[in-house]
């Protein structure tokens, strides 16, 4: 017999700690190699932890809701030979493909019956099978991919309704705002506490990896913010003329967010140094231009990137807004739809905000607010005139930007979107 240890993997790029959501196993637990046996939280992904070896649980070292960083130990195990080969850190994804192992499980242990891993999800979406009606040959009545490739080639698919990925609470689709690390302790006073008919709401999941991010932001980075007010009145002119023919032609919607980004984008390749990175004694000015933009799904916030925004058509960003925004509000963002931001831009118009200063999406250098476009009395010419006009909120990173570089950058996307009507504006 032989104790070996399983940590903490790296289950991303860049990703250096994870957050343990809840243990699939206790101490006494037998687990065959590649079994899930905890599901962890990261700023990229919430996955599954596969096991390493095969063998007995011997201890559980770290408790949910502890963050570790990447290689720390999470737990012991028992294993009956020493050679058991270690997994590769990429396995985190990896679900058991062996039933020989699970020929003698209860029947009767469905405990794990609706734990749906990302491969089974997607076969099942694919597919459109119904989980509740396969028997899982996995620990715990737990579906295995092979479960559903043995029924995929039968072809006797029970073909009721896919479960939606919001029934999934462990699928590692669920992605939230990149790059978080453990909150600096700012303060050591105590802490509210709650009266008779106070309702308490745990700070857990994406709540809180949300609120790290936010400290992270406003502890390490200096704000400073900067707003233009922009007429936009003959662009909205233009849109409502084109949006219902684009609707039925392409089955989406052309919102002026798309508008907005396509500026933006533009604006970022004329001044590249917004799309950088602080690195310590460097800054890193990024050469491809990827735009985060904030998708809200309930309580839950996820930001996925429009990568190479600047080589995109207003339709095509239009389209991917379009993608990405499904793809958060059913849960099949993957880690790849989050990673890469450079810059971030955030449609809180759409919430009715005429201004706001956002917090900037560290590591990035600036966010973008792009405000309500509101109808207004405006002096053309010493004459009063109605006109659409928005904010346009500038949060910046003050150790990379300033107020020079910043107004420059604000200018000509305020130029920009002031000239965007039917004759200079290329949607196709």
């Amino acid at each position: 017999m032989a104790t070996e240890k399983i940590t903490m993997p790296q289950l991303g790029e860049s990703v250096t700690e994870g957050t343990i959501s809840s243990w699939l196993v206790k101490a006494g637990d037998h687990v065959n190699k590649y079994d899930p046996i905890a599901e962890v939280m990261t700023d990229k992904v919430n996955a599954e932890v596969p096991s390493s070896f095969t063998g007995t649980i011997k201890e559980i070292v770290a408790a949910e809701g502890e963050t570790l960083a990447v290689g720390e130990l999470i737990c012991y195990i028992e294993t009956s030979s020493a050679g058991d080969m270690k997994a590769t850190s990429d396995t985190a994804n990896i679900e058991t493909d062996s039933n020989e192992s699970n020929e003698g499980v209860q029947l009767s242990d469905q405990s794990m019956k609706k734990r749906y891993s990302p491969a089974v999800l997607r076969l099942a979406q694919e597919n459109n099978i119904n989980l509740e009606q396969v028997v899982g040959t996995g620990r715990g009545g737990r579906i295995t991919r092979k479960d559903l490739e043995k029924i995929i080639s039968t072809g006797q698919i029970p073909t009721t309704s896919a479960p939606s990925a919001e029934s999934n609470s462990t699928s590692e689709q669920e992605v939230v705002q990149s790059n978080t690390s453990k909150p600096s302790q700012v303060s050591s006073a105590p802490q509210p506490t709650s009266q008779v008919g106070d309702l308490e709401i745990p700070v857990t999941g994406v709540r809180k990896i949300i609120a790290q991010n936010m400290v992270r932001s406003k502890t390490e980075i200096p704000h400073a913010w900067m707003t233009v007010e922009v007429d936009v009145t003959d662009l909205v002119k233009y849109r409502n003329k084109i949006k219902t023919e684009f609707k039925q032609t392409e089955g989406y919607n052309l919102t002026y967010f798309a508008f907005f980004v396509k500026a933006v984008a533009q604006g970022l390749k004329k001044f590249p140094q917004l799309n950088s990175t602080w690195a310590g004694d460097k800054i890193i000015q990024r050469k491809d231009i990827n735009l985060s933009i904030a998708v809200a799904k309930d309580q839950e916030l996820f930001v996925p990137v429009i990568k190479h925004a600047d080589e995109k058509s207003i339709k095509g960003i239009a389209r991917e807004i379009n993608e990405l925004a499904q793809k958060a509000r059913t849960n099949k963002l993957t880690a790849d739809d989050m990673q890469g931001g450079t810059f971030t831009v955030n449609n809180t118009g759409s919430f009715g905000s005429v201004q706001s200063m956002g917090v900037i999406n560290h590591p990035q250098a600036a966010i973008l607010q792009v405000e309500s476009i509101v109808k207004r009395p405006v002096i053309i010419n010493d004459m009063f005139a109605a006109r659409d006009m928005v904010n346009l909120c500038l949060s910046l990173d003050h150790r990379i930007l300033d107020g020079l570089i910043c107004g420059q950058f604000l200018a000509y996307v305020k130029e920009s979107l002031e000239n965007m009507n039917e004759t200079t504006v290329q949607v196709y």
